[in-house]
């Protein structure tokens, strides 16, 4: 990772930076791109907010899950992904397995 002052190097004005503001500097930029894959998972979670969950879904063979999320899906047996987001307790992160999960199944479906 280039750090600032790597950068002020070459950018000298970048030295007068104050440290807190270097600081959070060095912190987006490390973070950059789990900010962008997250941000990325959050627009297809919503392109797909109305998507049908199978009702035989098996939720222990979604990877990714949790044991209490998958005991929450399986009490509740949400109808849609977006049915599963309102389940308290059940993660934005389960929300993206599941949806690869269900994603994936069609597309073995529909080959």
């Amino acid at each position: 990772m280039i750090t600032v002052s790597r950068l002020a190097e070459v950018w000298p004005a970048l030295g007068d930076l104050a440290v807190d503001v270097v600081e959070q500097l060095e912190v987006e930029a490390h973070y950059a791109g789990y900010l962008a894959r997250q941000s990325a998972d959050i627009v297809a979670f919503r392109k797909d907010e109305n998507l049908m969950l199978p009702d035989d879904l098996d939720f222990a063979a979604v990877g990714g899950l949790s044991n209490e999320v998958r005991a929450l899906l399986a009490r509740h047996r949400p109808k849609t992904l977006g049915a599963a987001s309102r389940i308290q307790g059940v993660t934005p992160a389960a929300l993206v397995a599941l949806l690869r999960y269900v994603r994936k199944g069609s597309q073995r479906l529909s080959a």
